[in-house]
């Protein structure tokens, strides 16, 4: 039986047990301004090396500062969980960025992913923001999944984000 709940600080290293296997088929690419969709083939046999290591001093640092985390469990395992930070972001500091959004792979297709989401975005809107920030994946599903919930091209794309992550595409969904 699946249980959703905030997830308390000793458990957040367990987002990187959440099965993120995929293939993927096509990458999308921002170039002058629209979407570019490209066949390249990955096989996502789990996080990147590296990942959980070099990322989860920013979730812990997220976690301090406020950050909310919620996470879905299916018998003691979390195969779920959204993260929405508490910096805002952007001109007038008004955007919240969803710094976490992952899905394991046996739950996926089944509207987990668009309940974290609206989920995520209440949060943001309790807390003052005009704006939901997503640095995204380039993958098509990905992207697509972003695209089905509402979210558009940034009209101000984070400098910093972006330097952390030049290949994602930055979307943002208006609150």
């Amino acid at each position: 039986m699946m249980e959703q709940r905030q997830l308390k600080e000793h458990e957040i290293p367990l987002v990187w047990t959440i099965d993120r296997r995929e293939l993927i088929e096509r990458i999308y690419y921002h170039e002058g301004g629209a979407l570019i969709l490209r066949d390249e083939r990955y096989d996502m046999g789990g996080w990147p090396p590296g990942e959980a290591e070099s990322a989860t001093p920013k979730l812990m640092d997220c976690f301090a500062r406020g950050g909310w985390f919620h996470g879905v469990f299916d018998g003691g395992a979390l195969v779920a969980a959204a993260v929405v930070d508490s910096k805002f972001l952007g001109r007038g500091g008004r955007k919240l960025q969803l710094s976490f959004l992952h899905v394991g792979r046996d739950q996926r297709g089944h509207g987990l992913g668009r309940e974290l989401f609206d989920l995520a975005k209440a949060e943001a809107r309790r807390r003052g923001a005009s704006h939901l920030y997503v640095s995204a994946t380039p993958s098509e599903s990905t992207v697509g999944f972003y695209g089905a919930q509402g979210c558009v091209l940034c009209s101000e794309v984070d400098a910093e984000l972006f330097e952390l992550e030049p290949l994602d595409i930055h979307f943002e969904y208006p609150l």
